[in-house]
């Protein structure tokens, strides 16, 4: 069982500078690591204040040269917006330059107004990241290689730079499609799913679909590495876990304009924010998300871990206009106290909770 951050780098308004979001971002990626978590994430989007980062290799480079232990993550390259042989050479470049501390978390995208304004097809998006993933196991684990398929073609090349990891850095592949699931399967790769503003219980199904995934290849469930992306604030008082709760809404009620091309722009990027049909109200968030006192968090967290057998835990502190020591007391409080009382509730060590078996 391992514990990771992540942090969508939002703009709410323009009283935060993009320049503070992403330093902010920086600083929580050292603190995290002086804190104790296992690995920091960095999400990819384009030309919205939802997410002001365009390239989570970049940002992996840059904390690789502020950190020493914590394993970086791509959450995710957006792989049908990639030309496979520059996209093959910065993975090379960023397990180097990280001593091979590189997660690589790739996923096909979701944003119409994202893919719109790279021209590229969103209805083949799952199609080109299998391809995709084709090319990167080509490219970075033989010599010269070729590729001629529906969505990317390669002529012959060879890649200069290799990742230290091999053979390859550990790829997660990202989402809830079951053919994601069979190809993570079939190759060993993990799989890393959002709990969204949802239940115990719909991440308790989600982990049954994939397992099924699994056993149609033959493999064992407990070969499935499964990471967990969730909303959760450790809050010393009842208003500041309303706040976070509200900023959890607006991040899916942005998420859900950018989905169903229902977005309005405002001040050249600024997504406005609208409710959605059928959203929850922050009383229900507060009811089932990992947010409130540090034992509610223990209470809940216990419960996902447990029934949904995650083996990483990717916890959002940061989001919306949350203030930047809110979130960092948050995380702090979750190494400090959270984790300790997890490992009281299970009777173990984190370590030696929902260990994953050797995928063959």
């Amino acid at each position: 069982m391992k514990f990771g951050v992540f942090n969508v780098m939002q703009q709410r308004d323009r009283s935060q500078s993009a320049e503070q979001v992403l330093l902010e971002a920086v600083d929580q990626a050292v603190s995290a690591e002086a804190l104790g978590f296992d690995s920091c994430w960095f999400p990819e989007h384009h030309a919205s204040n939802y997410s002001l980062c365009p390239s989570p290799l970049m940002m992996v480079n840059h904390c690789a040269a502020r950190t020493e232990r914590i394993r970086l993550g791509t959450g995710v390259i957006v792989a049908p917006l990639y030309k496979p042989i520059r996209l093959l050479g910065e993975i090379g470049l960023a397990d180097v330059l990280s001593s091979g501390r590189l997660e690589l978390g790739v996923g096909a995208g979701y944003q119409p107004f994202e893919f719109e304004r790279f021209g590229a097809d969103l209805s083949t998006n799952k199609e080109a990241t299998l391809e995709l993933l084709e090319l990167i196991e080509l490219g970075l684990t033989g010599t010269r290689f070729e590729y001629n398929g529906k969505h990317f073609q390669q002529s012959s090349a060879s890649m200069p730079v290799h990742p230290v990891q091999k053979p390859l850095p550990p790829i997660w592949l990202v989402g809830s499609d079951p053919s994601f699931h069979q190809r993570a399967a079939e190759r060993g790769y993990a799989v890393f799913v959002s709990g969204l503003l949802g239940r115990t219980e719909s991440i308790v199904k989600l982990r049954h679909r994939v397992e099924q995934q699994f056993a149609a290849v033959g493999k064992s469930a407990d070969q499935l590495r499964m990471g967990l992306l969730r909303y959760a604030f450790v809050a010393r008082n009842k208003a500041d876990a309303r706040r976070y709760a509200e900023c959890a809404l607006y991040q899916t009620r942005l998420a859900y304009a950018l989905r169903t091309k229902t977005e309005s722009i405002s001040g050249d990027y600024i997504v406005a924010e609208r409710p959605f049909e059928g959203e929850p109200t922050i009383d229900e968030l507060l009811d089932r998300l990992i947010i409130g006192d540090v034992d509610t968090c223990i209470e809940r967290a216990v419960r996902e871990i447990r029934d949904a057998r995650v083996n990483d835990l990717v916890i959002q502190a940061k989001l919306g206009d949350l203030p930047h020591g809110l979130a960092m007391d948050s995380l702090a409080l979750w190494m400090e106290e959270v984790v300790p009382g997890i490992e009281r509730e299970l009777g173990m060590p984190i370590a030696d909770v929902n260990p994953v078996g050797v995928v063959a």
